[in-house]
C-alpha cells in the first residue's frame, strides 16, 4: 500500500517574509527527526534550491520541466546535503512558465496532478511546495495541490494588511478549485523581542488569528541570513543558534498539529 505525503505549501504574495528560509530549514529539521521530506522548488528565483547547496548548473531539470509535462516528478528530484531531504529545483525556464502555463490545459491543477499521481510510492511523508511572492500561476497551482497552507509572516507594521488579501484568495481556491484546502497554521518570522513594534504586531495577529499562529516566533538572527550563501540550512551551518533552535521547536509544533489532525479524522 503506498502513502500519500501530506503537501504543504508555504506562501505569502509579500516577499521578505522568510518565507524561503521557513521552506529549507523546517524541513530540515523534519528530516531531523526521521521524517522523509522533499521540497518543490516553485519560486523562478531559485532560492530553496540553492540554499540547499544545488548549483545552477546542476538543474538540469526541475519544476518547470514538471509543470510543462516534459518530465516526471521523479525525474526532476535531487538529492541534498540532508539525509531525508529532496529537493525538485527551480530552473531558469521557471521565469517564464506563468506566460506558457496560460494556453496549457487544467493550468491550474498541472502540479497537483503531476505530484499526487507520482509521488505516492516514494514513501515520502510531506512535500513542501515553496511558492513565489505573488498571486499569479505558479502560486495558485501551489494552492490547488497542497492540503495545507503555512504562512510566515514578518513581524512588522503591514503584516495583516498582506495576510488579509492572502486569506481571501485561499477563500477563493477554496471555493472554485481545492476545496479541502485548509490554513494550517502562520508563522511569525523575523521576530525581535527588543522591538516593542515585533511584540505589538505578533500581539494583534494572534488576537486576530488565535490558536492558527504559532507559539514558536522565528527570531531575527544572522546566523539564519548567512547560511544560504554557504548553500546550507542554518541547523546545518549553526545547529546551537537561536533561528537553529527555533526551526527545530517549531518542527515539532507543526508534528504535534499533524498527529492531532490525523486522530481527528
Amino acid at each position: 500500500m503506498t502513502k500519500n505525503p501530506r503537501i504543504l505549501a508555504i506562501a505569502n504574495q509579500k516577499g521578505g517574509v522568510g518565507k524561503t528560509t521557513t521552506a529549507i530549514n523546517l524541513a530540515t529539521a523534519l528530516a531531523a527527526v526521521g521524517k522523509k521530506v522533499l521540497i518543490v522548488d516553485l519560486d523562478p528565483q531559485g532560492n530553496a534550491s540553492t540554499g540547499l547547496g544545488i548549483r545552477s548548473d546542476a538543474r538540469h531539470v526541475g519544476t518547470y520541466d514538471v509543470l510543462i509535462g516534459d518530465t516526471a516528478p521523479i525525474e526532476a528530484i535531487q538529492p541534498t546535503l540532508v539525509p531525508g531531504l529532496t529537493i525538485m529545483p527551480a530552473t531558469t525556464d521557471l521565469a517564464g512558465a506563468e506566460l506558457e502555463l496560460v494556453d496549457l490545459d487544467r493550468r491550474e491543477y498541472r502540479l497537483s496532478e503531476a505530484i499526487r499521481e507520482s509521488l505516492g510510492g516514494l514513501g515520502l511523508d510531506y512535500v513542501m511546495i515553496d511558492a513565489p511572492p505573488s498571486l499569479g500561476l505558479l502560486t495558485l497551482n501551489a494552492l490547488v495541490a497542497a492540503d495545507a497552507v503555512i504562512v510566515p509572516l514578518q513581524c512588522e507594521f503591514f503584516a495583516l494588511e498582506g495576510l488579509a488579501q492572502l486569506m481571501r484568495t485561499l477563500d477563493l481556491v477554496r471555493g472554485r478549485f481545492n476545496p479541502k484546502l485548509s490554513l494550517q497554521g502562520v508563522v511569525l518570522t523575523m521576530f525581535d523581542k527588543r522591538n516593542n513594534l515585533s511584540e505589538s504586531v505578533a500581539a494583534d495577529v494572534r488576537q486576530h488569528l488565535g490558536a492558527v499562529v504559532y507559539e514558536t516566533a522565528i527570531p531575527r538572527n544572522v546566523r539564519v541570513s548567512e547560511a544560504p550563501s554557504h548553500g546550507k540550512p542554518v541547523l546545518l551551518y549553526d545547529l546551537r543558534c537561536p533561528g537553529s533552535q527555533a526551526y527545530v521547536t517549531l518542527a515539532s509544533e507543526l508534528i504535534k498539529r499533524e498527529n492531532a489532525l490525523a486522530e481527528a479524522a
